[in-house]
């Protein structure tokens, strides 16, 4: 199991990798505020949607045990408010607020139980959203390894490895996997502008591994995929709608428009947690715009832009349905149309 994520021992804080200092420095934090929970997320020190759902239940839990004393309609109130509070920091990744949601239903499920039992229900049930990520982490590299052969070239764009999960990853799942079996991949990673995940993370985990990785610029996928060096493309997710189309870090559209061209197939891979049915279309998935400076400055000496340059920067974009060869989640391949086999899914 990745430490990326872990709830204390006795629940009262929570532990991450602060995945900003990554690769150069690996700095753990302890978090016991909502606060500090909130701007974990916010600014990516805990980042991955199924990670980001552990993270939200393990700090749900803590926020629990730290709740000021009251009766048990005031403590539901107060619980409900850290909810919302962490919902809202960041809109996209459907993990969030799927964990939040579950965690309140636990709450209410032992409510005539009192704070200790409640407590102790919430510590389980946030143990147990980290516990059934590494099973299912497990069950989607399987199901992807049995889409690749030894020796194929693959493309990921961002960060969909442990860092990302509690275990193998979504999209890097496979590749671990078969490398631990003796398989051989060679793994081109995108640098993934403007945060630099697949530079700072993806090429970092990679390489730890011990798997074959080459870390190019976004704009050069197009180049190795012309050369035939890729023989799939993998990809993780933060929200998937009903109709199949997919929300992940800007930039995974246009490599799947260039992977079609290519006729290189497109995998995407997510937890099943993280398919909305109420979104109907990728165009009911809300989309994060980031800090104009996060293009302009981070990672420079010197500003990169002119001062006054207006910058657009939304941190996801949406992959159409039809782009997509398949969805791996840990119930099954899926594959068109998503709007039945998603929908078969939840039957």
């Amino acid at each position: 199991m990745c430490d990326n994520v872990k709830l204390a021992a006795d629940g009262m804080s929570v532990r991450i990798l602060d995945q900003t200092r990554l690769p150069n420095d690996e700095v753990y934090l302890d978090l016991t505020t909502a606060e500090a929970c909130y701007d974990a997320i916010a600014r990516l020190a805990v980042r991955g949607a199924p990670a980001i759902g552990i993270f939200a239940a393990a700090a749900f839990a803590m926020l629990a045990k730290r709740a000021p004393m009251g009766t048990g309609e005031e403590f539901r109130t107060h619980m409900q408010q850290m909810a919302d509070y962490l919902n809202a920091s960041r809109p996209t990744a459907v993990n969030l607020s799927w964990a939040l949601r579950r965690m309140m239903g636990v709450l209410d499920a032992h409510a005539g139980e009192g704070r200790p039992a409640i407590e102790a229900a919430l510590v389980t049930e946030a143990r147990a959203v980290q516990d059934e990520d590494v099973r299912t982490c497990k069950r989607m590299a399987e199901l992807g390894l049995s889409l690749i052969e030894d020796g194929w070239g693959l493309i990921t764009h961002c960060n969909a490895g442990p860092l990302a999960t509690s275990a193998y990853g979504t999209a890097l799942g496979p590749m671990l996997l078969g490398h631990e079996r003796g398989m051989s991949f060679h793994v081109y990673a995108d640098e993934t502008r403007p945060l630099l995940q697949g530079a700072r993370l993806t090429s970092y985990e990679l390489d730890r591994a011990g798997v074959d990785v080459t870390l190019i610029c976004d704009n050069m996928a197009s180049i190795v995929m012309k050369q035939g060096w890729v023989q799939a493309c993998f990809v993780g997710c933060d929200r998937v709608a009903a109709n199949g189309d997919a929300a992940n870090k800007i930039g995974t559209s246009g490599l799947a428009i260039i992977a079609r061209h290519y006729g290189v197939p497109f995998y995407v891979m997510c937890p099943s947690s993280t398919l909305d049915l109420a979104c109907a279309t990728g165009d009911d998935i809300p989309i994060e715009l980031r800090d104009p400076n996060e293009i302009k400055t981070m990672f420079y000496e010197r500003p990169m832009a002119p001062a006054g340059v207006t910058c657009y920067n939304p941190a996801f974009d949406v992959t159409d349905h039809e782009l997509i060869t398949a969805i791996v989640t840990e119930r099954g391949i899926l594959r068109p149309p998503f709007t039945e086999s998603i929908g078969a899914l939840f039957a």
